[in-house]
């Protein structure tokens, strides 16, 4: 029974029911720049679903667990239902939703298709970070690696002066972890991160060579 005199919001925030089809199952990862530095922070993984929400029918994108992961083992295809909260802001998430729980699954075992785009179950975060990724043009990522285990659409947090570090901006990045012979492979252009003093920092090529140079073409 709900306390008198105390809104809905006192007692946490009201979660939706959700229920689609796993559409591709990513790393759900954060990446906060700062001029010529950059972290990650790997908080899970995001599902693309082609369900209902809310009693809308739509494509969304929600943020699950390394636990949940390593429990249900999201594939392409699977059928899904849970309960989920809409981020405060999708400015430093990946995902619409997030916080999720009591998650069903309906295994779809039909075979993936023949890679790329690959759609198999989608390794550790451990292994992403090791890894190590490729900057991915936007429309690459849109037209042929939405759905790629190895893709990833980041958010992307830019603190423009580390002497006042609460003056940020955002953006969202893309990026691949897959193998560095992958013929659907586009770079794009090198990227720029905004700086004190009007400055700018240009990511070139080299920093993806650095990152990736430890695997052979095709891992």
């Amino acid at each position: 029974m709900m306390a008198e005199g105390l809104p809905p919001a006192a007692f946490g925030p009201i979660k939706v029911a959700w229920s689609g089809v796993v559409r591709s199952v990513q790393p759900r990862i954060r990446l906060t720049r700062s001029f010529d530095e950059r972290q990650h922070s790997y908080l899970g993984y995001v599902l693309h679903i082609d369900g209902k929400i809310a009693d809308e029918d739509r494509d969304f994108t929600v943020g699950v667990g390394k636990a949940a992961h390593a429990k249900h083992g999201f594939r392409v295809g699977d059928r899904v239902s849970g309960k989920c909260v809409p981020v405060r802001t999708n400015l430093a998430e990946p995902a619409e939703y997030y916080k999720t729980s009591a998650l069903r699954l309906e295994r779809d075992e039909r075979a993936a298709g023949n890679p790329p785009p690959w759609h198999h179950l989608a390794p550790l975060l451990e292994e992403y970070r090791q890894r190590g990724h490729r900057r991915l043009a936007a429309r690459t990522y849109e037209t042929s690696c939405s759905t790629c285990t190895w893709g990833a659409r980041m958010a992307v947090e830019i603190i423009v002066d580390h002497w006042k570090p609460d003056r940020k901006k955002y953006r969202t990045e893309t990026f691949c972890y897959g193998p560095l012979s992958c013929g659907l492979y586009k770079a794009g252009p090198t990227r720029k991160v905004p700086g004190r003093r009007g400055m700018s920092y240009e990511e070139e090529d080299w920093i993806d060579g650095e990152a990736t140079n430890h695997r052979s073409p095709d891992e």
